[in-house]
């Protein structure tokens, strides 16, 4: 649930950026900061639905997917979602020889 409310809140804070913005690119921004914060929200409920017990066809049903389809879109958009959050291993740079 604490996932959902800081999602909730990026997505306000996102909304009122687009309704105070006066720039053609600010505008742009918020509305891209709208859509990814929408799309995580969207994920972590499809997310809390299977853990609940719904089927792949329901969630589907929804969205005027299939089965298949809503698999599709949704497993494919949890591994980003978690491959984004995840911390990228860093590699030691190799120490570089001085010329001689």
């Amino acid at each position: 649930m604490m996932a959902s409310k800081n999602l909730l809140r990026r997505i306000t804070e996102a909304l009122g950026s687009l309704d105070a913005a006066d720039a053609p690119m600010s505008r742009l921004d918020a509305a891209r900061r709208l859509r990814e914060a929408a799309e995580e929200l969207e994920a972590a409920q499809v997310e809390a639905a299977r853990k609940a017990g719904a089927t792949w066809n329901e969630i589907g049903a929804c969205y005027g997917l299939t089965k298949q389809g809503a698999q599709q879109r949704f497993r494919a958009a949890r591994h980003q979602a978690k491959a984004g959050t995840a911390q990228p291993e860093r590699k030691k740079a190799d120490p570089v020889a001085a010329p001689e």
